[in-house]
């Protein structure tokens, strides 16, 4: 089911980003610029912000600027409740990618599981940093990163993981803000798929964030990801608020 509601969309969308707090943000007439380094594209892209935005051709410039002074491929997030970068992006060579929907419920209305053998912690350990770190591939420069992102995040937040012989397999942390709780970083190893330790560990999330008194849940999905959105599907995340995708400048061969 899909969501139209100005305000909500707002709300999650401020509520996503500092669930994935960026390095560096500059503020630009109603843009924001974000910079972490990595290939994670969110803290990496120009992103606007709620109410009066300068003209995407002025934007475009001043990102193109600020991207280049860091060595990076200027990107930009345009989410479907302000795609206005569109047609200009287009008329300057910027290529589609990432595809990706936001899902949301109400706290009550997901499913509730409780599992003892998911273990919650308010700050990352050492285990569940090597759990992420296999599942993604990074090297040791985006291991830098994602630690100093996490380093970022303030005010409520949970990691939780499951373990399978003897090592952590499923891994997700969450931050409340608004009210909402934010869905990050959810992972499950691949030789322990099918299992349902993701149910069991995003299920743990969503428990601590009702006892911690969050009303709505939130999260972000690549749009051809189909288990990745059963998965959210089973938990109750069957409100579809809106769309984004990124562009990036394409680069000549």
């Amino acid at each position: 089911m899909s969501v139209n509601d100005d305000d909500l969309n707002w709300r999650v969308e401020q509520a996503c980003r500092e669930g994935w707090p960026a390095a560096t943000e500059r503020v630009s007439d109603g843009w924001l610029l974000r910079r972490s380094g990595g290939r994670v594209r969110r803290p990496n892209s120009v992103n606007p912000l709620r109410g009066e935005r300068t003209a995407p051709a002025e934007v475009l410039a001043v990102a193109e600027a600020f991207y280049a002074d860091h060595c990076q491929t200027p990107l930009f997030r345009v989410p479907s409740i302000a795609d206005e970068m569109d047609g200009v992006l287009d008329r300057h060579g910027y290529v589609r990618e990432g595809g990706t929907i936001h899902l949301y419920n109400n706290i009550e209305d997901l499913a509730q599981v409780r599992d003892e053998q998911v273990a919650v912690s308010s700050a990352p350990t050492e285990n569940w940093f090597d759990a992420r770190f296999r599942m993604e591939s990074y090297d040791d420069a985006e291991r830098r990163i994602f630690r100093e992102m996490t380093a970022l995040i303030v005010g409520d937040r949970a990691f939780v993981s499951c373990e399978q012989e003897g090592m952590i397999v499923a891994i997700a942390f969450g931050v409340i803000r608004d009210g909402l709780l934010v869905v990050e970083s959810v992972g499950t190893d691949s030789r322990f798929r099918q299992q349902g330790l993701g149910r069991r560990t995003v299920g743990g999330l969503v428990d601590w964030a009702r006892r911690a008194g969050a009303s709505a849940a939130c999260l972000q999905v690549v749009a051809d990801n189909t288990p990745g959105r059963a998965l959210y599907a089973s938990l109750g995340f069957s409100q579809e608020l809106y769309r984004y995708h990124y562009r990036r400048k394409a680069i000549a061969q």
